[in-house]
C-alpha cells in the first residue's frame, strides 16, 4: 500500500511518530511524507528537520507563501496550498493519503485531493474546539476522509453524526499515549545540557496559541497572561510560541518583549517531540490552551491550567481546571495548584497500542 502522510507542523508530527515507525518497518507499506506549513518556517523553528533527523523519506517538501499574521494570510495560504497540492496529487502515485488533525494547511491538502479521488484516511477526527475555526477543518476533514481513526468513543460518535454513518469509524485511542509509553525522554541533565534551564528549579510549562474567533482580542489575551505571570514569582516559566495562526506573531513578539525584563521566563521556538514531553514530565504544571496537553498531561497526572475558550468542547479530565483569560482568575488558579490532589485514572485514550490498532485496520482496508 502506497501510503502519503501530510505533516504540516512540528504538532502533528509528534502525534503521528509511533504510527511512522511501524509504518516504516512493516513491508505492506511503502512510507511516504509530504512536509509542508510551519515545518519549514524560519519563524517557527524549521521543525523538518526532526524529521529529517528521525530518518523519514520526505518525497515533497512545501514552504508557506507568506508570514501569517492577519485573517487574510490565512486565507491567501489556504488558496496558495491548495494550488501547491493540485500539482502533487496530479504527479503522485498514491493509494491512501494519512492526514491528522484540524490545521488550515491539512484541510488545504487534502481538498485539493477531492477530485483525484484519493482515499483518506483522518486521524483524531470528531473532537471540538469552539474557541478555534479549527473545528470548522476538523468536520470538513471527517467529511473528506473514507476512513477515521477516533481516539475516545465520545469523538467517534460525533464523527458519526457529522457524516451520517458508522461505516469505516474505528476508536483507536490516542498516538500520544503511544509515544509515552514507548519513548526514552530526557532527565532533568540532559534538558539542562540541550535547552539550557534547570527543571529542578519549580517550573510552569506554558504554550498559547490565538483564539481565532476572537482574533483581535488576541494581544489583550496574552497581556493578561503575562501579567498573572509577572504576579507569581514562586516559579520559572518555560514559554513555547505559538503556532502558525491569526495574530500567532503578535504572541510571538509580546512573548519575547516580555521575556528581556524578567529572568524567570524562558522562551523557545520549538522543544522537539522528545524535548516536550520530557519538559511535560518535569514541569510543576501546565498553562496556557494548548491541545497538546489534553492527552499528555493526564498521562503524566499534570495538573492543567486551561485558559479561554479555544479548546472548549474537547473532553474535561480530572487534571484540567479551566478558566477566563482574565489576570486575576488565572493568578486565583496557580495559586490553586498547592490544594491539586494527584491522581491516577485509567486513561480514556487507549493503552498504547493506538499505531498497531491503526496499522491492522489500514491492512483490512
Amino acid at each position: 500500500m502506497k501510503l502519503i502522510v501530510l505533516s504540516s507542523s512540528r504538532a502533528d508530527y509528534g502525534i503521528y511518530y509511533p504510527l511512522l515507525k511501524k509504518l516504516r518497518s512493516d513491508p505492506f507499506f511503502e512510507l511516504q511524507i509530504i512536509a509542508f506549513g510551519s515545518h519549514l518556517s524560519i519563524d517557527h523553528g524549521e521543525t523538518i528537520h526532526e524529521i529529517i533527523y528521525d530518518g523519514f523519506k520526505i518525497i515533497k517538501s512545501i514552504s508557506p507563501s507568506i508570514k501569517v499574521k492577519y485573517p487574510k494570510d490565512i486565507s491567501k495560504e489556504i488558496s496558495y496550498v491548495i494550488h501547491e497540492f493540485t500539482d502533487v496529487w496530479t504527479q503522485i502515485d498514491v493509494d491512501l493519503i494519512i492526514a491528522l488533525g484540524d490545521r488550515y494547511e491539512m484541510f488545504a491538502a487534502c481538498v485539493a485531493s477531492i477530485p483525484f479521488n484519493i482515499p483518506i484516511a483522518h486521524i483524531h477526527g470528531g473532537e471540538t474546539t469552539k474557541g478555534a475555526f479549527d473545528e470548522i477543518f476538523r468536520g470538513s476533514l471527517s467529511l473528506m476522509a473514507n476512513y477515521h481513526f477516533p481516539s475516545t468513543i465520545k469523538y467517534a460518535n460525533r464523527i458519526k453524526n457529522i457524516i451520517g454513518s458508522s461505516k469505516n469509524i474505528f476508536t483507536v485511542g490516542a498516538l500520544s499515549i503511544d509515544n509515552l509509553k514507548n519513548e526514552t525522554l530526557y532527565n532533568i541533565e540532559t534538558i539542562k545540557k540541550l535547552f539550557g534551564f534547570n527543571l529542578l528549579t519549580p517550573t510552569v510549562l506554558v504554550t498559547f496559541h490565538p483564539e481565532t474567533k476572537n482574533h483581535k482580542s488576541n494581544r489583550n489575551y496574552i497581556k493578561e497572561l503575562l501579567e498573572a505571570i509577572k504576579e507569581n514569582k514562586d516559579y520559572n516559566y518555560l514559554i513555547t510560541f505559538p503556532n502558525m495562526d491569526t495574530y500567532g506573531k503578535v504572541i510571538k513578539e509580546e512573548i519575547i518583549l516580555f521575556s528581556k525584563n524578567h529572568s524567570n521566563i524562558n522562551c523557545i521556538e520549538s522543544l522537539g517531540r522528545v524535548g516536550y514531553l520530557s519538559c511535560l514530565k518535569y514541569c510543576e504544571f501546565v498553562l496556557g490552551n494548548s491541545s497538546s496537553v489534553f492527552v499528555e498531561a493526564s498521562y503524566f497526572s499534570k495538573y492543567v491550567i486551561n485558559i479561554g475558550d479555544r479548546q472548549k468542547g474537547r473532553i474535561r479530565t480530572k487534571n484540567i481546571y479551566d478558566c477566563k483569560i482574565n489576570k486575576k482568575e488565572i493568578i486565583r488558579a496557580i495559586k490553586n495548584f498547592k490544594n491539586y490532589q494527584v491522581f491516577n485514572d485509567e486513561s480514556i485514550y487507549g493503552n498504547g497500542n493506538t499505531a498497531y490498532e491503526i496499522i491492522e485496520n489500514l491492512k483490512k482496508i
